[in-house]
């Protein structure tokens, strides 16, 4: 009797397309999301904060780079802190990381808020983040998909809006004399590093996805050259488009007094300058691309947020009889969707900037074990062709951005560090139940197997 073949994805996708699927990751109305917060913060210097972020990620890219060509996995900073430092190391970093599924969706109910406010000022916010949540809840459990298609066409308009926001600001600069570009929205003596560091740990927010792009491995030509260098390309792109619309916008507003006299509210501050440079007519364009880019975030970061939870109850991680179920007629992880859609119901108590530094804690920790990870690899393998190429590149680099992250992670507000250090401190507790006191192995999430599954399609263990 013949063995059958494995079932195998198709290696179609080459260098253009995975750097454009990374780019529909790093949605372009990311740029106007924290923009008003970002600049009370570092006092009108959004694109310096923009400028230190951007460093950090260029080096955790090389280091992803490195670690994807030795472990082409959809694990990620899990798998490789996991298969480079240890076990439970690896679980801690995925545990930790878990903040940024859960609390995702949170991000998309107070942006939702945020923006319909702005077009609908006579209706509760609470109205617009209650009804985000269960018009995703719904939509994901019934078995929701959106094809690639579809999502192709919501990141054309986002980006198309982006640059008619960019042109009319221009405009608009140029029509007014007292405005000129200038060289101080990078730097000006109102600056200070405290406050541009804590401002790049906010918009660290924008660039979450840039290494989503290694769960595509399997369908990538010659994946271990082209997904490192795309990595590169999308970190790159994504940082000189967020740079140069911030550049522009924070040209347009140069300091806290000029945007309280555009924006009645700073931390939704970008849909009054639309209404400011394009008028009614553009700010309801904007607004719609706003609301698209919400509830196809919330839909997908909610989806992702379940889908984890029920990896981890297949595997045993989690309770399998609650987390681990799957609707027999949904064919959906019902209890892990509700669940997710709960958590993120915090959003009616929490302001974007303690939101945003609350996944940023996840963001920074999973950056910095993967640039740690290097060096961990560098060190095990380094008399091998493995770890081929200088000691530089396998120690330095990936050591200044270890420093990096860990700076922009203490530059983290307070509730974000308390909420995040509690959490990982509840994962060590739980690791070491699960182990008995490390007497067990490490338990392991397999994040191939579950990243395997096509979109809304659940697989039930034997």
């Amino acid at each position: 009797m013949t063995t059958p073949a494995p079932v195998t994805l198709r290696r179609s996708l080459k260098q253009r397309h995975v750097v454009f699927i990374g780019l529909a990751y790093m949605s372009p109305f990311a740029v106007f999301d924290t923009f008003g917060i970002v600049s009370e913060a570092t006092r009108g210097h959004v694109p310096m904060s923009y400028i230190i972020v951007t460093i950090a990620v260029l080096f955790t890219a090389l280091s992803y780079a490195k670690m994807v060509r030795v472990y082409p996995s959809a694990g990620s900073a899990y798998t490789y802190a996991r298969r480079t430092i240890a076990a439970p190391v690896g679980f801690l970093v995925g545990w930790v990381a878990l903040l940024d599924y859960l609390f995702l969706p949170m991000i998309n109910a107070l942006l939702a808020k945020i923006y319909l406010s702005a077009q609908f000022p006579e209706v509760p916010g609470w109205v617009w983040i209650v009804g985000l949540l269960v018009l995703i809840t719904v939509l994901n459990i019934v078995g929701v998909r959106i094809s690639a298609a579809a999502n192709m066409i919501m990141v054309v308009f986002q980006a198309l809006l982006a640059i008619v926001f960019a042109v009319l600001t221009f405009r608009a600069i140029l029509a007014d004399d007292a405005l000129s570009f200038t060289f101080a929205p990078f730097y000006s003596m109102s600056a200070d590093m405290t406050s541009l560091i804590g401002g790049a740990s906010v918009l660290a927010l924008a660039f979450l996805g840039f290494d989503a792009v290694t769960t595509l491995s399997e369908e990538t030509v010659d994946p271990r050259r082209t997904v490192p260098w795309a990595i590169m390309w999308i970190a790159a792109l994504g940082a000189a488009f967020f740079i140069a619309i911030t550049y522009i916008m924070q040209t347009l507003v140069p300091d806290l007094e000029s945007l309280r006299a555009i924006a009645d509210d700073i931390e939704g501050a970008s849909p009054y300058l639309a209404l400011f440079i394009g008028g009614i007519v553009f700010q309801t364009l904007f607004l719609v691309g706003a609301t698209i880019s919400v509830v196809s975030s919330g839909l997908a970061s909610q989806l992702s947020a379940s889908r984890l939870l029920f990896a981890m109850g297949r595997d045993g991680i989690l309770l399998r009889k609650v987390f681990g179920y799957v609707s027999p007629r949904f064919g959906t992880p019902v209890c892990n969707i509700v669940l997710v859609g709960a958590i993120a119901l915090v959003a009616l108590k929490l302001d974007l900037n303690a939101a945003t530094s609350l996944i940023n804690f996840g963001a920074f920790t999973a950056f910095a074990f993967v640039n740690l990870s290097v060096i961990a690899f560098w060190i095990r393998h380094r008399r091998t062709n493995h770890a081929a190429g200088s000691t530089f590149a396998w120690t330095v680099v990936p050591g200044i951005g270890l420093l990096i992250n860990a700076a922009l992670w203490v530059g983290l507000d307070g509730l974000a560090m308390t909420v995040g250090l509690i959490w990982a401190g509840v994962g060590i507790v739980y690791l070491l139940v699960l182990t008995r006191g490390f007497r067990r192995p490490t338990p392991e999430l397999a994040f191939d197997e579950a990243d395997e599954l096509p979109t809304g399609i659940v697989r039930v263990s034997e």
